[in-house]
């Protein structure tokens, strides 16, 4: 909750008690008074309402309804609570590593940072902004056709492969200079190619062996050991420039350049191969992609399923002035992207 929507929620407080308890003064209008002066004009509930109406007001309301809203289409569940619980614990670690000093509690630093006073506020947030975060992913799985689930079958899901590798690293201080990095980068990769010269030499069938001894001499990783067998993986698994130069091997053969990755330079050698799996099995995957990407490309897409969903508990707001502030929110949200 941003401060000035926890300062509009305290006023509008203030103005239920004092339009309640039946003290506030009168104006010479017949309106309460909320604050009086000797000199100057006295502020009246109504003026002060209407201000705050003009600027916060339908932050606050768009809160308040969709927490009503997303409270009855999703009750609170272990993910939600798992959720909270990873944020409040980030919340606390920023405080003791770096505000501990500056704020005497951590309600304190809440308050100073996000507008709350405790951590049941916080949470309230949280939840508000889990549940608006699940309606916008149902929401664009409503949007997901069948075409475009086939075409991500077809062009990104592959079945699972056996690699091994031999990994050359750019040695260079942390200290370097440019000049030194890529001197290091040019050896690292003039190194993996004459291993590669090496591997070319080989007969065919003594690919895999030799393959084996220049790994566990010369890569620099833990698969070493192992004579550079990464094991079975499936795409998503290793960085991309690793999965596609694979993805292009057929079984038995090695890239012929070295693949560079943020780790170095790689010489990939590719042992085995699975068939994908059916649409059917990897259906609920490739749609989670979809709507992964979805939200990368539309930054409109939760204010579409809001408004959907409003929509569709027959939402009418009655305040002339926050209905129209409301309808230029809805059309804004189109415009956008």
């Amino acid at each position: 909750m941003k401060k000035k929507e926890k300062l509009l929620i305290s006023l509008f407080a203030v103005l239920l008690f004092v339009t309640s308890c039946g003290k506030a003064p009168k104006l010479e209008n017949g309106q309460e008074a909320v604050v009086t002066l000797k000199k100057g004009d006295n502020i009246s509930i109504d003026s002060l309402y209407e201000e705050m109406k003009d600027t916060y007001a339908l932050s606050v309301l768009l809160d308040m309804i969709d927490t009503q809203i997303l409270a009855e289409e999703y009750p609170e569940s272990d993910d939600e609570k798992a959720y909270i619980d990873s944020q409040l614990a980030q919340f606390e670690y920023y405080y003791d590593a770096y505000y501990s000093t500056q704020y005497k509690s951590f309600e304190e630093f809440l308050y100073a940072m996000y507008g709350v006073d405790t951590t049941d506020e916080l949470k309230e947030i949280l939840s508000l902004s889990f549940k608006r975060e699940e309606a916008t992913k149902d929401y664009a799985k409503t949007t997901i056709k069948d075409d475009e689930i086939e075409e991500y079958y077809d062009e990104e899901i592959i079945g699972d492969m056996k690699a091994s590798h031999i990994l050359i690293t750019a040695d260079y201080e942390d200290d370097a200079t440019e000049d030194e990095i890529e001197k290091a980068k040019a050896d690292a990769k003039k190194k993996a190619e004459d291993l590669i010269k090496e591997l070319n030499k080989a007969d065919k069938d003594e690919v895999e062996e030799l393959f084996a001894k220049l790994a566990k001499e010369h890569s620099e990783d833990g698969s070493a050991e192992d004579g550079g067998d990464l094991d079975w993986f499936s795409g998503g698994d290793m960085v991309e420039s690793f999965e596609k130069a694979t993805i292009e091997l057929k079984v038995g053969k090695y890239t012929k350049e070295p693949v560079e990755s943020e780790y170095g330079y790689h010489i990939i050698l590719k042992t085995g191969q699975k068939d994908k799996a059916e649409l059917k099995e990897v259906k609920d995957e490739i749609i989670d992609a979809l709507v992964e990407k979805k939200l990368e490309e539309d930054s409109t897409l939760q204010a579409k399923a809001l408004i959907a969903l409003r929509d569709e508990y027959g939402i009418e707001i009655q305040d002339t002035e926050l209905k129209k502030q409301y309808k230029t929110y809805i059309e804004n949200s189109k415009k956008a992207q």
